[in-house]
């Protein structure tokens, strides 16, 4: 849908532009020699446009290869902000231009302009900023999930001045799925406070850990191979590559330890993409309880008044 919206704004670019640089010629004609006083303003207009137009349809063919290209998301769509950015500011100055005759007086004008909304608008100013921060630093891309101050979920818009997020847990779920609901925060909010990022290419994973209640009398050593299994067995299913490669970083463990009431925790930690905490830990269950109850006579769980 986009790279066809492309194709049909670069052909409305295109033909505009066509059109302003021969109505600019056509001005030239002895027919509008009546119009002999309004000729420079027009054909200083006309030029104007076409000048605009040109930016817009450069920045679409930009677009378009970059759309192509096979960049992360994140980086794709930052690099579309950033063209997008210029085509406006080129756009602006262009238009500055025509209304004050000559580029030194636009940029003047431009000056005393940011003199006075710089005191104005602070606090947008400061967002701005923060954006072409995120930029360059790159805190967290589109697609990433993140935390800040309290907000947690997907990024799905990072905008000139704010932050879209698809919010996950919140206040009526306890597992990590998505919400519903969406979060908006100013850009220079993370110019103040600390950004957790849960995702990222150099480290795909998390560690997240599941916890099954079992009796002192259990054979754990049996336990730590049912829940290692299970857990290895989801991994090679989802991540065949990976799992090939046998990536000692992300081998699973379990350990054990004593809850408040008295039982045992065979807990297995494993890596997880932190989109996926809830299904991997349902799927990892689903593995490994049917290994368990298989044998109740090395397995004990809580069960009837023993809880």
């Amino acid at each position: 849908m986009k790279i066809q919206n492309n194709k049909r704004w670069m052909i409305i670019y295109g033909v505009t532009a066509a059109l302003l640089i021969i109505v600019n010629y056509l001005l030239n004609l002895e027919i509008f020699d009546s119009w002999a006083e309004y000729i420079p303003f027009m054909k200083k207009f006309t030029l104007s446009l076409f000048l605009i137009c040109l930016i817009f349809l450069i920045s679409k063919i930009i677009a378009k290869i970059i759309t192509k290209q096979d960049y992360l998301e994140g980086d794709s769509y930052n690099l579309l902000r950033i063209v997008r950015f210029l085509a406006i500011f080129l756009s602006l100055i262009v238009g500055a231009a025509f209304l004050f005759q000559n580029l030194v007086a636009a940029a003047v004008s431009f000056g005393l302009i940011s003199l006075v909304l710089g005191f104005a608008l602070q606090a947008p100013i400061s967002s701005f900023i923060a954006w072409i921060y995120l930029i360059f630093r790159r805190s967290y891309l589109v697609g990433d999930r993140i935390q800040i101050k309290g907000f947690r979920g997907d990024v799905i818009e990072i905008g000139y001045l704010d932050t879209s997020i698809q919010e996950c847990s919140g206040d009526y779920l306890v597992n990590d799925r998505i919400s519903g609901r969406i979060i908006r925060f100013p850009n220079s909010l993370i110019l103040r406070e600390e950004i957790i990022n849960y995702s990222g290419f150099e480290a795909p994973f998390i560690w997240n850990e599941t916890p099954l209640q079992v009796a002192y009398t259990s054979d754990l050593q049996f336990i730590e191979n049912c829940l290692l299994e299970a857990s290895r067995r989801d991994f090679k299913e989802r991540y065949p590559n990976l799992a090939d490669k046998k990536h000692l970083q992300w081998d699973p463990a379990v350990y054990f330890r004593i809850n408040s009431f008295a039982w045992m925790e065979a807990v297995i930690s494993y890596p997880v993409e932190p989109k996926d905490t809830t299904d991997r830990r349902n799927r990892i269950l689903r593995y490994a309880l049917p290994l368990l109850n298989a044998a109740p006579e090395k397995v004990k769980f809580p069960e009837g008044s023993l809880r």
